[in-house]
């Protein structure tokens, strides 16, 4: 995605706070005739250990419905790409002291590219299942449990799991970070809004965009 620096982070904490904190994904691939082909889903987000000293090497995990043919395009080429959309809000030029200004949009996002590997051991994909679960609903694992295993075994047979190797991640943070000008009055804005908003005041406190004294 563009890129620019000031809106660019380097930080993997950040990214992954981001992706595990909206993990509604958009899986992104090619169809038989080239074409992207996207399906919308919840994704896990895993770390794995490597050799002592490397960095961990991120996974993401998700699964879509058999009918779904985006497994078997991931099947036949698994090179595919993942992106994450956090908050994102308009952003009106009165935050600024002056009137010589623009709206603009602003927004978090993570793109990642990865390599697919589908799952087919049912144990598996149980366990990732079992993942998820944790991530949305940990009580509703005990239920997942004690139904019967024919019926989980039709449900398990119902879907398709895969495995995302992150091969290359990209960060953007786009909160004006380059108008330190506007960021106090950003903030009162964006605290009194929506869901979205909130969310983007959150951030701008994660990131200490707190303005000019």
């Amino acid at each position: 995605m563009y890129l620019p620096p000031q809106f660019t982070s380097e930080d993997r904490s950040l990214a992954l706070a981001l992706m595990r904190e909206h993990p509604f994904a958009s899986l992104i691939g090619n169809d038989d005739e080239g074409l992207p082909y996207v399906t919308h889903l919840p994704l896990h987000v895993q770390l794995h250990t490597l050799a002592q000293g490397a960095q961990e090497e991120l996974h993401l995990l998700g699964h879509v419905a058999k009918p779904n043919p985006h497994w078997r395009y991931l099947q036949a080429r698994p090179r595919a790409l993942v992106t994450f959309l956090g908050p994102h809000a308009y952003m009106s030029p009165q935050v600024y002291p002056d009137e010589q200004r623009v709206p603009t949009w602003n927004y978090l996002a993570v793109h990642c590219a990865v390599e697919a590997t589908l799952i087919e051991d049912a144990e598996a994909k149980d366990a990732l299942l079992k993942q998820l679960i944790g991530d949305h609903e940990p009580a509703y694992a005990a239920r997942w449990r004690s139904l019967d295993p024919e019926f989980q075994r039709k449900m398990l047979n119902g879907i398709v799991a895969f495995e995302l190797r992150v091969t290359a991640l990209q960060c953007k943070l786009k909160l004006n970070q380059h108008r330190p000008e506007a960021h106090a009055a950003m903030r009162a804005g964006y605290a009194a809004g929506s869901a979205d908003e909130q969310g983007l005041a959150a951030w701008m406190d994660r990131l200490g965009l707190r303005g000019q004294a």
